[in-house]
């Protein structure tokens, strides 16, 4: 029992790992990437539409993005729903495709950016520790019933020794990306 619950942690703790990489893919690092606008979601025929799901995107440069439609009249679409998030970007559509132009970042942005950056590291750390909660919750529960005190004890330690791994794993995320970020 007390391995199927290290395992079911290690399991969630992984996916907030994930979860975080995923946040961080869409922040605006000065470089192109599809994944910025992952969170963007168009109006399609009256329903909310991940952009991804409209159109291919892909970078003909490093500071350039192109969208290519398979449905053109849904263009304007998503030329609005670009202009309404909160990128800061503004598109260009030449009929067939949008083109967005990622800007060069300022310093001031570059800080804000990290000051985001550790925000979603925080809250990946705060998961990480909710689920070492939980876990050592379940195996308080046991010790109740089935497993001994030191036993207990050993798997806390266990559970512990796990956090730290993943917490460490966060820092090591989160300094890849500020180094991204700041780089010119």
């Amino acid at each position: 029992m007390p391995g199927t619950i290290k395992k079911h942690a290690e399991e969630r703790m992984e996916k907030a790992i994930l979860a975080l990489k995923r946040d961080l893919a869409t922040l605006r690092a000065g470089r192109a990437t599809p994944a910025l606008l992952d969170r963007i979601q168009v109006e399609y025929y009256g329903s909310l539409t991940p952009l991804n799901q409209l159109a291919n995107i892909n970078t003909p440069d490093s500071r350039t993005l192109m969208i290519q439609p398979w449905d053109k009249s849904s263009l304007s679409d998503i030329e609005r729903a670009i202009m309404k998030s909160d990128l800061g970007l503004t598109p260009a559509n030449d009929g067939m495709n949008i083109r967005l132009s990622i800007p060069p970042l300022t310093e001031e942005r570059r800080v804000e950016l990290v000051k985001m950056t550790k925000k979603y590291g925080e809250e990946s750390k705060v998961a990480i520790r909710n689920i070492r909660r939980d876990a050592n919750d379940d195996i308080k529960k046991l010790e109740k019933t089935d497993i001994s005190e030191d036993e207990s004890h050993r798997h806390q330690d266990d559970v512990q020794k796990m956090t730290d791994k993943y917490i460490a794993e966060v820092d090591k995320v989160l300094a890849a990306k500020e180094k991204e970020i700041m780089e010119v």
